[in-house]
Formats: C-alpha cells, structure tokens, sequence
C-alpha cells in the first residue's frame, strides 16, 4: 500500500511539473512579440524608373502571395519582378532585358489594352539593387537606358513604415489581434509619385480596407480612408 501511495505521488509530480512546463510555455508564446510583416500578402519594396523622349519604364520589386485574393488570409508569398513600359503606340513587338547581379534576364513583354502599356513579370528578387542597366527592343527600335531606384538613404524602409504605422493606428491594429495571431492581411506598397511614399492597406476577413497613404521619409500619414 506504501508503495502505492510513493508511486501515485510521483505520477502526481511529474503531472504538476508537466503542467507547469505547459503553462510557462504558453506564457512565453503569448508575450512574443507579433511580426505583423508575416501577414503581409503583398509587398512592394523597391522602384525602378527610366525615361526617354518616348519610352517610361518603371520596375517594381515586389513579394506576393498566390493565389492573389485581398480576403484577409495571407498564402504563400514569392519574390517577383515586374516591369511595366509605357511607348508612343503598342503596335510592335516588344521585349525587355536587364542586367542584375553579374546575370542578364528578361523576354518578350505583353501588351495591357486596358493599360495600354507593355508588361513583363517573373520570379526573382531585386529589392537590393541600386539601379538595373536595361535593353528594349521595340520594332527595329533598340535602346539602351538604365532604370534607377527612387530609394534614397532618407527613405524608410517597410519593416520600419509599418510599426510607425501600427504606433499611430494603436486602435484598429489591436481591434484585429489576439492570442491567436492578426486576423487580416496588409498590403504595403512603395509608390512613386515625383517623390517616394508607402501605400498601406489594412483588410479584414470581411473585406473591409483601411487605407492610408505616409511619407516615405518622415513615416507622416498624409491620408487614410475606409472601404
């Protein structure tokens, strides 16, 4: 019966110790601190623009999820590049290279009627390039010219925009946390426009969005708006 008892005693411990494992572990993974840029589902990190008389080029670096679905739930992400070329009329046949860390990429671009620009995309990442030395052949037109970033040492980057953001917006971003993780997804996008700025886009699992638009240099919110 005594040895019984020591038995039951020591199962008894041994549960007591587990449980208090389990509970210091659940502790420590609730006060980890959220990376909300796990739940970034589309990523704009770099610009690339050139001009000439007749052509503008602009090459966004970017990381995005598939399938593409502003739902609220992020899926798997890739890096990508995507180039985008406005000419005098889309007509020609028209292709695009460029040059980026000692290798040479590119194809033919499609024509967007919509747009009514030429386009060309694939995996890749060249959010660390300081400028992409590019070849267009447009028709029996061939020019070279080289596409440079619109980042500078002043410029925030996305990592940095978003937890300013989330300072400045305490209430909407604790509204859509829990012990569970963030229950929406983001869009953050640099954006060039004469000058850098970050477009942020908060939406839920409904589908509502929270827009804003920030200085890309000072982390300032200049806009926000609700669909």
């Amino acid at each position: 019966m005594k040895h019984f008892l020591n038995v039951k005693r020591k199962i008894s411990l041994i549960f007591s110790c587990l449980f208090s494992f389990l509970f210091c572990a659940s502790l420590s993974s609730c006060s980890k601190r959220l990376d909300l840029m796990d739940y970034v589902s589309e990523l704009r990190k770099n610009i690339f623009v050139a001009e000439t008389e007749d052509f503008s080029l602009r090459i966004y670096s970017v990381v995005k999820e598939s399938p593409y679905l502003a739902d609220g739930i992020v899926q798997e992400r890739s890096p990508r590049v995507e180039a985008h070329l406005i000419t005098p009329e889309g007509r020609e046949t028209c292709s695009i290279s460029f040059f980026y860390n000692g290798k040479t990429y590119g194809g033919e671009m499609s024509f967007d009627n919509v747009k009514t620009e030429y386009y060309f995309s694939r995996t890749l990442d060249i959010s660390n390039a300081n400028e992409l030395p590019c070849t267009i052949e447009y028709g029996n037109t061939k020019i070279e010219i080289t596409a440079v970033s619109v980042k500078t040492s002043e410029t925030f980057s996305p990592e940095t925009i978003l937890k300013k953001l989330e300072r400045e917006e305490k209430e909407l971003f604790t509204s859509l946390t829990d012990r569970y993780g963030f229950d929406g997804e983001i869009y953050l996008r640099l954006i060039y426009e004469d000058a850098p700025y970050y477009y942020v886009g908060i939406i839920d699992r409904n589908g509502k969005i929270n827009a804003f638009l920030l200085n890309a240099n000072t982390g300032k919110i200049l806009a926000k708006r609700k669909t």
